[in-house]
């Protein structure tokens, strides 16, 4: 058994994933190097250590009893036998061994929901510094908990977690009379297992949003393509367990979702990529000595290392910044999860956003597009939250990002100009490239500058407080920033009641965990398969009635990062209680 160390204290973390099947047979990964055709390379005298395909007396082809139910129901003498195939198969896939068995839980989703602190908890500074983060990002308004938003969406949503502080599983059954387990979602918590036994994932920091949707583009996009070939052999050459085609919750919160969600999107693809430019899985491996230091990293699948910023203390004895663990409660929340802030409301009827639902949607029911106009030119970014003096409950925060060129920076201001128009912000005469909103979910004053490639924004409760919070604020002057959107129009973007709509008749959607929420890693799976069917439906791609008509190529914060979520408590906004998709 393995513990990860605590930056701050012993609060487990966890790494969550969100599995979603693919909508064509070609999203299958690309030819598995190394191996030979099923059944023809069983070894005469096979060991769970040193053969590949074999665990404990069972081939990775063997055929069970539990193969012919009609129900996924496995009973606890049945377990151990379901659960060292289920290995043997994954080390096919992955071409690895596992160096220790693997216990494993199922418990029904009710179980779970009085277990989601696992997931998801902090104490009284991590909560309000990460209240001021969601707020930055419009994703969590003023009088809403970003702590309770964020349970609601692992409650709902996670399928499995794999948790490296006990080296255990657990598969989490959306049927309460009979448990029941699925073994594709089985399959991926494995691949975590795997991924702990040989690169030690406690390794990872995951110190912030964009690191830990970095770092878990790799480990999810691994697991996720190991899941993928797992689900099209159940349909062609192995005899599996029946589907369980239970879903979870449409996600109560879309903007954390689209935030959780990134890594399990891109990531499959940055591993095709990894695995295609060098030699097979084996430029995988190495990649965890290494991991991406970027959201964008996996999102263009190209190395783009972060430029430090650091964000400058301007304010005065009224305000003084947020401290976590005893240190400034520092974000960087990076490409991915701006892209996050700006698509929020395009799946909501009800609502406006910046990027359209048709600008988000992927090539696939499976994927979102990360890679928009708006935050390409992310070169870094950081954001540190401010309170006020006096025991205040005011607060505040200064985020100043970095852009890979002036024309990058003003492509996001104007974005931003347009996401505090839509939240009912208006211009403040006589001040400049400052606005105000005068409502109870974001109240406040606003204030864009834009210097080259930098853009800085500042937030305070009021105009006049603006230059307390950040000296030279919302100077006199005429605007110099303007809105923009996506389609030129100069209009926002209305949310689309279609698919994703406003949650009605949606079993599931990809779901993720919560970035940087714990010392320990916990690895989680979220139910998306129907819902990913369903979109697939709707572009006359596809049929909801053949569940393995197609490989899982996606997965999503639900199993946060289990991480989507882990993440460490410290300076960092407190990750180190949070569960990870």
């Amino acid at each position: 058994m393995r513990t990860p160390p605590t930056r701050v204290a012993a609060a487990l973390a966890v790494v969550a994933a969100l599995a979603l099947v693919a909508v064509a047979a070609g999203a299958a990964p690309p030819l598995f190097a190394n191996e030979s055709p099923d059944g023809a390379d069983r070894a005469d005298d096979p060991t769970t250590a040193g053969t590949v395909g074999y665990v404990e007396g069972y081939w990775y082809d063997d055929e069970l009893p539990v193969d012919e139910r009609d129900d996924a129901v496995v009973e606890d003498d049945e377990l151990e036998a379901v659960v060292y195939r289920s290995m043997a198969r994954v080390e096919k896939i992955r071409g690895l061994t596992f160096e220790n068995d693997v216990p494993v839980e199922v418990i029904s989703r009710e179980e779970f929901r009085s277990r989601d602190g696992a997931f998801v908890d902090s104490n009284e500074s991590q909560q309000r510094a990460r209240n001021v983060t969601y707020e930055a990002l419009f994703m969590v308004d003023a009088e809403t908990d970003a702590t309770t938003e964020l349970r609601a969406i692992y409650g709902g949503s996670v399928e499995g977690y794999y948790e490296p502080s006990t080296d255990r599983i657990v598969i989490v059954s959306n049927t309460p009379d009979r448990l029941e387990l699925d073994e594709i979602v089985l399959g991926h918590e494995l691949t975590h297992a795997l991924q702990d036994q040989q690169f030690d994932l406690s390794n990872y920091e995951r110190a912030t949003i964009d690191r830990e949707a970095a770092e878990n583009g790799l480990i999810e996009g691994d697991a996720i393509s190991v899941e993928a070939e797992y689900e099209r052999r159940c349909g062609t050459d192995w005899e599996c367990l029946p589907d369980d085609d239970s879903g979870g919750e449409t996600p109560s919160n879309w903007g954390i979702y689209l935030s959780l969600y990134q890594p399990y999107s891109d990531g499959p693809a940055y591993v095709d990529h990894l695995r295609e430019s060098g030699d097979g899985w084996s430029a995988v491996d190495d990649r965890y000595a290494d991991p991406p230091a970027s959201s964008s990293t996996v999102i263009h699948r190209e190395d783009r290392d972060p430029v430090d910023v650091s964000v400058a203390d301007r304010s005065n004895e009224s305000w003084q910044p947020l401290e976590v663990g005893g240190e400034v409660a520092r974000e960087t929340v990076g490409e991915g999860t701006m892209v996050a802030m700006f698509a929020d409301g395009a799946f909501e009827p009800t609502r406006s956003s910046v990027l359209s639902r048709e600008a988000v949607l992927g090539d696939d029911a499976t994927t979102f597009d990360y890679n928009q106009s708006y935050t390409d030119g992310w070169a870094g970014d950081e954001l540190v939250a401010y309170a006020g003096g006096n025991a205040s409950e005011e607060t505040g925060y200064v985020w100043e990002t970095e852009w890979r060129s002036a024309d990058d920076a003003a492509e996001f201001a104007g974005a931003y100009v347009e996401l505090l128009e839509i939240n009912g912000a208006d211009a403040v005469e006589e001040r400049r490239n400052t606005y105000a909103i005068d409502d109870e979910e974001y109240p406040g004053a606003y204030y864009l500058e834009r210097d080259g490639e930098t853009v800085r924004i500042v937030h305070a409760p009021s105009v006049a407080a603006l230059d307390g919070l950040s000296a030279g604020a919302a100077p006199a002057g005429e605007d110099t920033v303007g809105s923009t959107d996506a389609d030129g129009s100069g209009e926002a973007e209305d949310g689309d009641g279609g698919a994703g709509g406003n949650g009605e008749d949606d079993d599931s959607l990809p779901g993720f965990a919560v970035p940087g929420t714990g010392a320990a890693v916990a690895i989680a799976l979220l139910a998306a398969r129907a819902r990913a069917r369903r979109l697939e439906a709707e572009r006359g791609g596809g049929s909801e009635s053949s569940p393995r008509s197609a490989p899982v190529t996606a997965a999503s914060p639900r199993s946060t990062p289990s991480g989507p979520d882990g993440g460490l408590e410290g300076p960092d906004d407190g990750r180190s209680d949070r569960g990870r998709a």
